[in-house]
């Protein structure tokens, strides 16, 4: 058998089940940090890309700039989770303190 022959292809060896949670995980935590990176970069407060937006960053806050910190921090999923239960399995915790 030649050397050619015995080489495992990239099918052979990536295509497989016990690799799709590897891939599963790396591809949501690039995925993650795309959208992490792309909310800060886009519509963060303290990130200004344009020139004119940065002149005015040494003046005191004003009413505008309280209402952008406002919004930026309280997003849609800290509205969202505000009112639930800090358990993952609650019916499970449930069942476990009786």
């Amino acid at each position: 058998m030649s050397r050619v022959a015995a080489q495992k292809t990239w099918q052979q060896i990536w295509i497989r089940p016990e690799v799709f949670p590897i891939v599963a995980a790396i591809g949501s935590a690039g995925t993650l940090c795309v959208f992490f990176c792309g909310r800060q970069i886009s519509s963060s407060p303290g990130f200004r890309t344009f020139k004119d937006a940065r002149k005015n960053e040494c003046i005191p806050e004003d009413a505008k700039r309280v209402k952008e910190g406002i919004s930026w921090r309280e997003n849609l999923v800290r509205r969202t989770v505000r009112g639930m239960n800090p358990q993952i399995f609650p019916g499970l915790n449930d069942w476990m303190s009786k």
